[in-house]
């Protein structure tokens, strides 16, 4: 896919309503390319969902987006991600403060083996936060973000093992909103929860995108439907095609969209 096809994607919005452009993107895992090209923007405010069969480079790509491929050893990244005018792989960007910026929700719940409160303060204690009144106005504004506060409200100092699935979660949303981010990435996030929970998460989102810029990986194209403004869809490394979500279900411009989304492979 063509970079003049990318921004056309985004035509009607200027440069600074852009939260990230990726340009000629390239990742290989020792000798295997597993990113090819890519050519992305990302609109402030919006839900980006990016669909795909399994092995397709999902994960791998929004890993690239706070810099979390570089845990992985063996990794080779080339291109540019351009976040907020900056380059994210030019080695002076502190991946520190990347991360504060770009929040992550991975597909299981991950809370902490810690009380609800201290999962939500763990963030803001590691950037200084001491002072408890703020703290416990932080857990409040991060629960009710999370849609969850009414439901834990009495039991903040109960360990968050004990939550439901969904409840855990929210309770990991919460935590990465803690700490402010500009972005939130999501892999796969309700694939481990039930349909109540995922319609809790869903509505969740709509909420959020006020507020954050969301990037979700889902296998759902139910759900990347129902909750993005815009939808990627890779194979095989590429993205094939990017534009409103509205069009790539209706009247995708590729044919291999098409199959994959109405179900001819996948």
């Amino acid at each position: 896919m063509s970079e003049t096809q990318t921004q056309k994607s985004v035509k009607g919005n200027n440069d600074t309503k852009l939260v990230y452009k990726t340009n000629g993107l390239n990742l290989w895992y020792g000798e295997n390319h597993a990113l090819k090209d890519i050519q992305l923007n990302v609109v402030e405010n919006e839900v980006t969902a990016i669909i795909g069969p399994s092995g397709c480079g999902k994960s791998t790509y929004i890993k690239t987006l706070n810099r979390m491929i570089e845990l992985i050893p063996g990794v080779k990244v080339t291109g540019e991600i351009v976040y907020r005018g900056r380059n994210i792989l030019d080695k002076s960007y502190p991946v520190e403060e990347l991360r504060t910026k770009v929040g992550m929700v991975f597909q299981k719940p991950n809370p902490f083996p810690k009380s609800i409160y201290e999962n939500v303060v763990y963030g803001p204690r590691i950037h200084g936060i001491r002072d408890k009144k703020i703290l416990d106005q932080i857990v409040e504004k991060s629960l009710r973000g999370a849609a969850i506060w009414d439901e834990v409200k009495d039991r903040l100092n109960t360990n968050a093992y004990g939550l439901s699935g969904g409840q855990q979660q929210r309770l990991c949303i919460a935590r990465c909103m803690a700490i402010e981010p500009d972005v939130i990435l999501m892999d796969e996030p309700t694939s481990a929860l039930d349909p109540i929970s995922t319609l809790k998460v869903e509505e969740l989102l709509q909420e959020l995108k006020k507020n954050f810029s969301i990037i979700i990986v889902t296998h759902n194209m139910q759900q990347a439907a129902r909750i993005s403004d815009k939808t990627a869809f890779f194979l095989n490394g590429e993205v094939i095609e990017f534009s409103e979500t509205d069009k790539i279900f209706s009247n995708p411009s590729d044919k291999r969209t098409e199959d994959y989304i109405t179900g001819r492979f996948g």
